[in-house]
């Protein structure tokens, strides 16, 4: 049985007065390629929970592409952040990703209070945060992020396939399926590639291609 997110966690941020409150989630850490992309999504007290809404994980790239048009057209607050290629191997991919997320929260400002999916967190994101274990499939302005986040990011990759075709970004997103490792080896890296994923690192050593 999927479990379904709730107004739980919002609900008590807003007892005590704090009426601005973001979920807040990130995708791409795993990925070979491209950047990661963090959504920081408002849910205002009045929020009419959209059905579909739910880990973006147990839903289909269709069912969340109806949720994402769903939650636009609700006019609830949405703030998109990303790290680039060269940020998360300049900075590692944990940092790049508090990055990220600092940037979709700066962009739906002001916020009283962000629901953040994941383990504790000890940097500054510019507003008071609460992390939440599994908190894309318990809070429901999670669950929201998750979905805009991964379907912004998807959209993404699959306009970069029509430029780097051969890697299948189109189907895997730029995570090291064996498509897209065939396509290191056989056609080099892109500008997209981190090239301190080992996969990259590796090809890089092997080979000098690398598409411009």
């Amino acid at each position: 049985m999927v479990m379904l997110p709730t107004l739980e966690f919002e609900a008590a941020l807003w007892e005590k007065g704090l009426l601005q409150v973001a979920g807040v989630d990130e995708v791409g850490l795993g990925c070979l390629a491209g950047p990661i992309v963090a959504a920081a999504v408002v849910v205002p007290l009045d929020v009419v929970q959209v059905a579909i809404v739910r880990d973006s994980k147990a839903l289909s790239a269709k069912q969340r592409g109806q949720a994402f048009k769903e939650l636009s057209h609700q006019g609830v607050s949405i703030g998109i952040g990303m790290a680039s290629v060269s940020e998360i191997d300049q900075f590692n991919v944990l940092q790049a990703s508090y990055l990220a997320m600092r940037r979709a929260i700066s962009r739906v400002q002001p916020i009283d209070h962000a629901l953040i999916d994941g383990r504790p967190i000890t940097v500054n994101l510019g507003v008071p945060i609460t992390t939440l274990i599994k908190g894309d499939i318990r809070s429901y302005a999670i669950a929201c992020a998750s979905i805009v986040a991964k379907v912004r990011r998807d959209r993404l990759m699959v306009n970069l396939a029509k430029r780097y075709p051969g890697y299948g970004w189109d189907r895997n997103m730029g995570y090291g399926t064996p498509q897209h490792l065939q396509g290191i080896q056989s056609m080099g890296i892109t500008p997209w590639h981190r090239t301190t994923y080992a996969p990259v690192r590796l090809a890089l050593l092997e080979t000098s291609k690398k598409i411009p």
